[in-house]
């Protein structure tokens, strides 16, 4: 994410104020805005961003935050992005009953005690703590046993740290992470799976051949389909010559009659 390019473009802010809302909203009812994206303009203070109380989606990151107290009254917000900030307490969000997603990589959450006062949002369906992408985490994600107890405080979790953990794609994702950890551990020399005695195919040789049913219903049906093809190909063959002809015959009516001097 890259936050200086949007620094280039936009001035720094330090709060964020009703002007500053609706100029970038082009709204003039602070009620009336369901998006916003202050990212990478040097917010620290979220101001009166509280006002816009049916807010849906909000993303605040890259910037200097420290105090989320203006969330509270975002009953409707669903998605919050406040990676790379310098938060530390997410208390505030526990009155943001219809959140579902969060992305709080990237700043100073130092302990699993910090994450209770989420346990109340139902809803909640994906956080993200760190971001190997952009080198993003907390210091909570040290824990060698962080996952497993955040999985254990939030059974409705299906996506933690972006890894689909339940639903739909999980299974796939898991397989794919364990190749790559295989990988990873070095049972692949110069490109090749090292060989192993116990190992077998998971099919027999020839599974994968197409072989002819014996089934005369089957037979018979090919034997008709082959028969009406050729049929056609006879039709298209006649159409074709008439077609010729026809287009002669039109060519040569068209010619100039010559007479004899």
């Amino acid at each position: 994410m890259d936050f200086k390019r949007d620094k280039e473009q936009d001035a720094d802010y330090e709060k964020i104020t009703a002007v500053l809302l609706k100029t970038r909203t082009g709204e003039f009812d602070l009620e009336s805005i369901l998006f916003l994206k202050f990212r990478g303009l040097g917010i620290h203070d979220l101001g009166c961003i509280g006002e816009c109380i049916n807010l849906e989606r909000l993303d605040l990151s890259g910037n200097n935050i420290t105090n989320l107290a203006s969330l509270a009254s975002l009953r409707l917000l669903s998605v919050l992005n406040i990676s790379a900030n310098r938060i530390s307490n997410l208390e505030p969000l526990s009155s943001c009953d219809s959140l579902q997603s969060l992305n709080v990589a990237g700043n100073v959450i130092s302990s699993i005690e910090n994450l209770h006062c989420l346990q109340s949002l139902r809803k909640l369906e994906n956080i993200r703590l760190k971001d190997n992408t952009y080198n993003y985490t907390n210091p909570v994600c040290r824990n060698s046993s962080y996952r497993a107890i955040v999985l254990e405080m939030f059974p409705t979790i299906k996506v933690l740290d972006g890894e689909r953990v339940v639903g739909r794609g999980s299974d796939l994702y898991q397989l794919c992470k364990d190749i790559d950890d295989t990988i990873k551990a070095g049972l692949y020399k110069n490109g090749q799976l090292s060989e192993h005695p116990g190992y077998k195919p998971w099919v027999e040789d020839n599974y994968w051949e197409i072989k002819r049913s014996n089934n005369a219903i089957v037979e018979e049906a090919y034997k008709q389909f082959n028969d009406v093809l050729h049929e056609c190909r006879l039709l298209n063959n006649r159409a074709v010559h008439m077609i010729s002809q026809t287009e002669r015959s039109l060519s040569l009516k068209k010619q100039p009659k010559q007479y004899a001097v």
